[in-house]
């Protein structure tokens, strides 16, 4: 198994004393930069002004110790069987059996113990630590993860934890433990776990017909698209929401990337006459775009770290700076055939587009003849708080992707053309062989009827702007986070070039609550569309404790990079 970074460090937590003023509530989408002071002058402050973290902090410098996981012994003295000598979280669901495993270890003198004086939030967070480490998952996980390594490629860096169901926003493992997953299966369980009616559905169309190929109709996919292509939004600019548009059923986000893709080289084609030399074929891609990983939606990703591995790619694809208007109105030219671009970018850190930028791609698109894809494989589909999170910009594409949430975990994809594009495309130019069956398409639609309702998208909304104004008071208390940007239910934690992310999702993990890395240094918050105000609450909690951890943890001389 590849090698997952996981903090080698005995961390303490102390509680800052530093009040901050709640930012006013912001609307749409979000940047917003916390103002703070140099790292390690602001982390000094804090710790003086709290008893708490001074005493986190002399505890680190103080003692030499020997980190295993959340548990911390004195070198000096014996290391023996232990136990944390915790309170168990209130918030924290164990199994009577695994419970009953922590209480038959004993716990030598030289386990450190916790400031008193009556802290129950202290023992709180330290009691979800303790239960949610990764060391102490169920006592088979590390056997069971050796053997799979042995069959299983290895390309992931995963914890050592394995889930084994979940029941709306929380994820519960093979100890029993919950986990609030603010992950979601990277934005894909729009709905949660184990939604009533689409376990229902899913059980009743398993039992009737799962696959036919794209030789034969079946029953439900002309009804999905024809909902799709009704609900589209009407904007002023672009003609995806007309008469004519068309949806292409696949099963991946890359899959609908690499159609659209080979759909706008078509387009790019059209008058082309014998002999020419067609020369109309570049596409034009941005900086920390993702757009998957096959050959066609790799080349539009500009990352080294992406695509180095697998060159040469294929060519006559170039890229521009995200929001460089002047670059990108010199960069799209006549040769170009196809503009592909995130109005919010997922993987590449939570970052908008602004809608100038936007508006020029679109003019630029139509003074050249080429066609504006839009990738909304992650911020569409309710995730910012629209049907499409190109309605908040007023500006269509000609084309426009999807897939991540559209079934709720069940594999699937669609491309949207517009009427111009549709008429380009011809039997045989494509085909999937899985794409746009019958189980994919019922699913996907019933899904897709539950997020198309107004009540749904406002309380993505509302819970979104929740989310980002408690993560933006996180951030004005802090010098740990640069910056929070996002929209909807779709949040970027900027860190500090000094800090890893991976250690803010690290810590997070084994206090309970799930979150994922991003490009630039971000944690991205993609939690299920259900989420409510107690879950993101509890969130945030365990938010405030990995900062202060880190901080003390900087208090104490150490940097968190690497």
């Amino acid at each position: 198994m590849l090698p997952i970074f996981r903090p080698r460090v005995a961390l303490r937590r102390g509680v800052s004393a530093c009040t901050s003023t709640r930012p006013s509530s912001t609307q749409g989408f979000s940047n917003r930069r916390s103002t703070s002071t140099t790292l390690s002058e602001t982390v000094s402050l804090r710790a003086k002004n709290s008893t708490r973290a001074c005493t986190a902090a002399a505890f680190i410098t103080s003692r030499s110790l020997i980190p295993i996981g959340r548990r911390y012994l004195d070198s000096t003295k014996a290391a023996g069987s232990i136990t944390p000598a915790y309170t168990r979280s209130k918030h924290t669901t164990v199994s009577p059996a695994f419970a009953a495993q922590f209480r038959s270890f004993s716990a030598p003198s030289s386990v450190p113990k916790p400031p008193s004086a009556g802290d129950a939030e202290f023992l709180d967070s330290r009691a979800r630590e303790v239960i949610h480490a990764d060391e102490n998952a169920h006592p088979s996980t590390a056997a069971r993860l050796k053997q799979d390594a042995r069959y299983l490629l290895q390309l992931y860096g995963r914890p050592d934890v394995i889930f084994t169901h979940g029941k709306g926003c929380y994820l519960y493992d093979q100890a029993g433990r919950s986990f609030l997953d603010l992950a979601g299966g990277i934005a894909v369980n729009a709905l949660g776990h184990a939604d009533k009616e689409i376990t229902s559905v899913i059980a009743d169309q398993a039992g009737k017909l799962i696959h036919l190929s794209n030789l034969y109709h079946n029953e439900y996919a002309g009804p999905f698209a024809k909902a799709i292509i009704e609900s589209l939004p009407k904007v002023s600019e672009g003609g995806l929401a007309q008469p004519g548009s068309k949806v292409f059923f696949c099963n991946s986000g890359t899959e609908a990337n690499e159609a659209a893709l080979k759909f706008g080289r078509k387009f790019g084609r059209q008058n082309l006459k014998a002999g020419e030399v067609h020369t109309k074929s570049t596409i034009v891609s941005f900086t920390n775009a993702f757009h998957g990983r096959s050959m066609g939606s790799l080349s539009a990703t500009p990352s080294i770290k992406y695509q180095t591995p697998f060159m040469p790619l294929i060519p006559s694809f170039v890229h521009a700076p995200l929001n460089d208007i002047e670059k990108a109105k010199q960069i799209i030219d006549d040769n170009v055939c196809a503009v592909i671009v995130e109005p919010v970018q997922g993987e590449g850190g939570i970052n908008l587009s602004s809608k100038e930028f936007l508006q020029v791609l679109r003019k630029r698109c139509d003074e050249v003849n080429a066609v504006l894809i839009f990738d909304e494989i992650q911020c569409g589909l309710g995730r910012t708080g629209s049907l499409f999170a190109y309605e908040q910009f007023d500006i269509a594409p000609d084309i426009l992707t999807m897939a991540k949430p559209l079934a709720n975990g069940i594999p699937i994809g669609a491309v949207i053309v517009s009427p111009e594009v549709a008429k380009h495309i011809h039997p045989g130019d494509h085909g999937t062989t899985f794409g746009g069956s019958p189980f994919a398409t019922r699913v996907g639609h019933t899904v897709y009827n539950r997020i198309n309702n107004p009540s749904f998208l406002a309380h993505v909304r509302e819970m979104g702007e929740y989310l980002r104004r408690q993560c933006e008071e996180l951030a004005s208390s802090s010098p740990l986070i640069s910056e929070v940007r996002g929209a909807g239910l779709m949040v970027g934690l900027q860190m500090r070039a000094s800090v890893d992310p991976n250690l803010f999702v690290d810590m997070a993990r084994e206090q309970g609550v799930l979150v994922i890395s991003a490009g630039n240094n971000t944690v991205r918050l993609v939690p299920p569309l259900i989420i409510t105000k107690k879950e993101i609450d509890e969130a945030v909690r365990v938010f405030e404790d990995v900062i202060t951890d880190m901080e003390s943890y900087i208090a104490s001389g150490k940097d968190l990079k690497g």
